[in-house]
């Protein structure tokens, strides 16, 4: 297996890669955006990128520690659902309120990609692949719908 200090020197390097990969593209507004660490504006929102051994995943992820406040942002999602789903080509799994691997409860719309290896420079093809079309649709998406996120 891969020591602690392997295990994060390959994972950096590889949101290193994507991040010069993805450098060239232009956010939906026109302006450079800082894809691996996207930053929506909105706070106790995220865009989500992971690169794991086993799977690679994306998605949208409310982590307001009111639960309430939580349900009301998912539910302002649910309206722009169509919308989404237009933007990305496919349909993405909701999930109201589960537990993160912090323990900590949250809720998020997500596509997962199974199979592949972070810790394998053969599957980062895979991987950027599936990222990239996906934070791009993202970014649109949010381009559009953030001013209905913005007043909470």
């Amino acid at each position: 297996m891969y020591s602690r200090a392997e295990t994060s020197r390959i994972r950096k390097e590889f949101w290193i890669s994507f991040g010069q990969y993805m450098k060239p593209i232009r956010g939906a507004s026109g302006f450079r955006v800082n894809w691996p660490n996207y930053k929506t504006g909105v706070k106790d929102i995220y865009f989500r990128m992971k690169a794991e051994q086993g799977f690679a995943s994306i998605g949208i992820e409310i982590c307001h520690s009111d639960e309430e406040l939580q349900e009301l942002f998912f539910d302002q999602f649910k309206v722009f659902k169509k919308l989404l789903t237009a933007e990305l080509g496919e349909e993405w799994d909701w999930k109201l309120l589960v537990e993160n691997e912090f323990g900590q409860r949250i809720s998020k719309i997500e596509k997962v990609l199974d199979g592949v290896n972070v810790m394998d420079q053969n599957d980062w093809p895979s991987i950027i692949s599936f990222l990239k079309p996906r934070i791009i649709a993202l970014d649109a998406f949010w381009d559009n719908i953030k001013p209905g996120f913005e007043n909470f």
